[in-house]
Formats: C-alpha cells, structure tokens, sequence
C-alpha cells in the first residue's frame, strides 16, 4: 500500500489530546474531517499507528485534531513529529479539476518537447510560489526547471506516461 503525505504533527495542544499540525495537503477539509483515518509515521518506527479523527478545528495557521482512544495529552505526546499520511485508497480523483494531478502522478513521467525530442524525467516538483516549479532529470546535463505555466507545459499524457513541453527562450 502507498501513502501520501497531508501534514506533519509539530507539537501537542493542551491536556485534552489534541495535537497541532500544519497541513501540507490542498484538501485540510477533507484529509483532516472528522471520522478521516490517518497514518502517523514516526521516525525509526517501521510500521504507522492509525489514528480516527474525532475533532478538528483550526486555530492560527495550524489544525488542532484529537482523537476519540486518545483523551489525554499522555496518549498525544509520543506523537510529536510524526508524518501523516493517508493511504492510496483515500485519494479520490473526483477532487480535482481537469488539468489538475496529483504530484505523484507527475514525478517519472517522461519530458518531450513538441517536437518529440526526449528531454528526461520529471523527479520533483517544487513549489516555491506563484506556480510550481517541475524538476527534470536530464542524463549528462544539470536538471532542467520548467515552469508549471500553460506556455511551457502543453499537455500531460498519464496514458503514455509523458509530459509535451515547449522551451521558453532561456529555459534549456
């Protein structure tokens, strides 16, 4: 099974088992609902612990989330730190827009130009800003930065695991 990551519990908050996370999912509303499973990833811990949500509530830039088996900030305090996750099952396409994907739908796709000239393979997407940013891995030459605008990437194809682009002036 696959897990993606949505956020990352940082601290705990209060006594009344509630933990504090920063979200790093584009659905809070969705990954963090309550009765949402989610998968914590502690470090040198091989397998997760599940967790249910039972409230959640967001105060500042962060979500505050207990869980109903863990009343108390005793049963939270060991959680400090961890990934969360949900699982690959979890993820319902029906989320996104046409010409949205998920970015583990981009990463190992194959770089084309629309002249059908390989470039590499997508190995990470930054996002830094106003639009991400699409790492490709180019063999013998330092990475290729493409930005994530409609002027440079023309189509991505998941059936035939490729991304078509067009080089702006300056971007090779």
């Amino acid at each position: 099974m696959a897990y993606y990551t949505v956020g990352t519990i940082v601290n705990t908050h209060g006594i009344r088992g509630e933990v504090r996370v920063v979200a790093t999912t584009d659905f809070p509303t969705k990954r963090f609902a309550v009765g949402a499973t989610l998968y914590a990833f502690l470090p040198h811990q091989t397998t997760p612990v599940t967790l249910k949500v039972g409230t959640v509530r967001k105060h500042k830039s962060f979500y505050l989330l207990s869980f109903p088996d863990r009343p108390s900030i005793n049963d939270v305090e060991g959680l400090k730190t961890a990934t969360l996750k949900i699982a690959d099952d979890q993820l319902d396409q029906s989320d996104l827009q046409p010409g949205e994907y998920y970015y583990h739908q981009i990463v190992g796709l194959d770089v084309v130009t629309v002249d059908g000239e390989p470039l590499g393979q997508i190995k990470e997407i930054l996002s830094p800003g106003a639009n991400d940013v699409w790492v490709v891995a180019r063999p013998g030459k330092s990475d290729l930065l493409l930005p994530k605008i409609d002027q440079v990437i023309k189509q991505v194809d998941l059936a035939h695991h490729q991304v078509i682009v067009e080089l702006m002036e300056g971007l090779d």
